[in-house]
């Protein structure tokens, strides 16, 4: 990765406003050009396909439907026979079932019974749902101007023609991919290797669930929130543990990672602190192409490789992982997997409370959008939204986004948010 340059300044969580910081479009810019997808692929069964990213496009040999065939219940006829304003009487000479067609020709002043998703007979181009003609014994009365040419039939090829490409690579399969593939028959289907994504957290106090906690010490929460996003994504986790604060084991972590990941992502160690080696290591061996980011929470988020693997340092704060891991580190990722994406989308909300900021730098605050009883969506805080509050991300649903010139915004204003079914995963 070239264009690193020098880290200047040690950016902190507690700072305000500092100018020499990166705004996020620019940083989600170096990111995007930085990173390439990954090589290789394998061949799976389709039901081992599901969150898988496709590797090669998937091309239909059959048309879908395969035949023309009627979309209701009722009796197929040609639409010749009823050109008229009139009554017109047809005799039905047979049955056209699903999975059993009708195999003779129909001529003229004849009609087929005919059930959805049966092959419309030769002859017939038209279907008259059953609620719109008479029958008595084998003879139906319709009425000409209920019907015309093409009603109430699903033409062969409508769907998908014989040829044409299906499913595109660079998709994510899921349920409706499954149904389609299963749909032209395919059994099997190439997909992205998984991506090989290792992560470690760094600092004496962080202690594993299941220890007992001391003075000063807290739970490690943050790979346990990096497990479910990663895990979430589709990648391959490789969870290297708190690895603690010596030059030596992180240098030796930094190493082991590189060596067996395509990415690699910390948390904690990249703020400012006489412990903090993370820094330092990355000075020697890797490249770093940004270090502080115009946004809260997360500005101490750092970006490079280090080996062969992409580096991401990702903040200590709990609520910081989460919310520099969704604007950041995830998109990167699945351009990776090869997957074709888009921005998240945002949408405009009143909100319904008091948001406080200083101008300078974006910010990412937890919310509850909801929709009010007049239809207007309207969003409100989750409450105090220190980057240590992870019960926030916990109660919220949308990030509510507010432009570094922003002062905030006071209830009745319009913001901008981005709700979580459109971020996550």
């Amino acid at each position: 990765m070239t264009g690193a340059t020098p880290i200047e300044f040690d950016p902190s969580c507690m700072d305000e406003y500092d100018p020499n910081s990166l705004p996020v479009e620019i940083a989600i810019l170096s990111i995007n050009t930085a990173v390439k997808p990954i090589a290789g692929f394998e061949r799976v069964a389709l039901r081992s396909a599901l969150g898988r990213i496709l590797a090669t496009d998937v091309a239909s040999h059959i048309d879908v439907p395969t035949h023309t065939n009627s979309a209701m219940d009722g009796y197929a006829l040609a639409s010749a026979d009823i050109d008229t304003e009139e009554i017109v009487t047809l005799k039905v000479v047979g049955t056209s079932w699903a999975g059993r067609p009708y195999l003779e020709p129909v001529n003229s002043g004849e009609c087929v019974r005919i059930m959805t998703g049966a092959v419309l007979p030769e002859g017939t181009d038209s279907v008259a749902i059953q609620e719109k003609v008479e029958r008595v014994n084998d003879v139906v009365r319709v009425t000409g101007r209920e019907v015309a040419s093409g009603d109430n039939v699903r033409d062969a090829g409508e769907d998908i023609q014989s040829g044409a490409v299906a499913v595109a690579r660079g998709c994510r399969i899921g349920p409706a991919q499954l149904g389609l593939l299963a749909s032209l028959g395919v059994a099997e289907v190439d997909v992205v290797r998984r991506l090989r994504v290792a992560f470690f957290s760094t600092g004496d106090e962080l202690r594993s669930v299941g220890e007992t906690l001391d003075v000063g010490t807290i739970y490690d929460s943050n790979r346990y929130t990096l497990y479910g996003m990663l895990t979430e994504l589709g990648a391959h986790v490789i969870d290297m543990g708190v690895v603690r604060d010596t030059r030596e084991d992180v240098e030796a972590a930094f190493a082991t990672a590189a060596a067996c990941a395509d990415a690699v992502i910390t948390s904690g160690g990249v703020s400012v602190g006489d412990a903090d080696f993370v820094k330092e290591t990355l000075e020697k061996a890797g490249e770093v192409n940004f270090w502080k980011i115009a946004m809260k929470p997360g500005r101490p988020l750092a970006f490079g490789s280090v080996g062969n693997a992409v580096f991401f340092g990702l903040p200590g704060n709990p609520v910081s992982v989460m919310v520099t891991y969704y604007q950041f580190v995830q998109a990167a990722l699945k351009r990776m997997m090869g997957e074709t994406t888009e921005a998240p989308p945002r949408l405009r909300a009143r909100t319904a409370d008091t948001l406080k900021k200083r101008s300078g730098r974006m910010e990412f605050q937890r919310g509850i959008l909801r929709r009010t009883a007049e239809g207007e969506l309207q969003v409100s805080t989750t409450g105090a939204q220190g980057s240590g509050i992870l019960t926030s991300m916990h109660e919220a649903n949308c990030f509510v986004i507010l432009a570094p010139e922003s002062e905030g915004a006071a209830p009745g204003e319009w913001v901008d948010v981005e709700p979580f079914n459109g971020v996550v995963g």
